[in-house]
């Protein structure tokens, strides 16, 4: 598989064309934004620990009837997935109240909520991410009402999954951020990435955070909750 010519750069990664048209290279950054781009630094190794966490995560759902963009890991920071074009909708899991749902609802962190709470947020820079509903989405032609009910579908079949498979390693999955794609034939898939980047992880008996958010909050050890996360996955010190 031939590297060719850089096809965009965002905050956290670098996508290459291949010789393939139905195949781009995704090499994961160390570097780290918060607040849509307004705090910017670098978290050293981040783009290893996200690029092979992510993988892990993303096979084991392909395992699972999960169809994602995942087709190989290339190195430590690079990885082979199919192309999509990525619809333009952040999808939102939550488990447990924390960030921006606490600010916004005057809830304090940790409720433990009955069922997941899912929320779509139009994936647009200038405008700052605004949420919106299923009415906007197809109003704005980001997708159909079968495509939204089929990535609602998907997002809740991957919090359940993910819930359980952290909980085996003392972790609690309190939300994260998923982005679906379309490949070339239509289908729609898991795109993106899984990582202490689009997740909050709070271990299970401590609820220290093992996530972006000690970078986000200034909480120090941010390279050592990252580090945790990798541990726990694939047991290595």
């Amino acid at each position: 598989m031939k590297k060719m010519q850089q096809l965009y750069e965002g905050k956290a990664k670098k996508v290459y064309a291949t010789d393939d048209p139905d195949l781009v290279i995704v090499d994961y950054k160390d570097d780290a934004t918060a607040f849509n781009g307004l705090k910017k630094g670098t978290i050293a190794g981040k783009g290893v620990i996200n690029n092979r966490v992510t993988n892990y995560l993303m096979q084991m759902l392909e395992e699972k009837g999960i169809p994602t963009h995942f087709v190989k890991e290339l190195s430590e920071r690079e990885t082979l997935v199919r192309r999509v074009s990525i619809v333009p909708l952040e999808v939102i899991v939550r488990n447990i109240s924390a960030g921006s749902f606490s600010k916004r609802y005057g809830v304090e962190e940790g409720r433990v909520f009955a069922e997941p709470t899912l929320e779509f947020s139009y994936k647009n820079d200038d405008l700052g991410d605004p949420l919106i509903n299923d009415d906007h989405a197809v109003a704005l032609g980001i997708a159909t009402r079968d495509e939204i009910a089929q990535i609602r579908q998907m997002a809740l079949q991957v919090n359940t999954l993910l819930k359980e498979f952290f909980k085996g390693v003392g972790i609690d999955l309190v939300d994260f951020k998923l982005e679906f794609g379309k490949t070339s034939d239509g289908r729609i898939v898991l795109a993106d990435e899984i990582s202490p980047d689009t997740c909050r992880f709070w271990d299970a008996k401590t609820h220290a955070k093992l996530d972006k958010d000690r970078f986000r909050r200034d909480l120090g050890d941010v390279e050592e909750a990252y580090h945790e996360i990798l541990s726990r996955i694939f047991g290595e010190a």
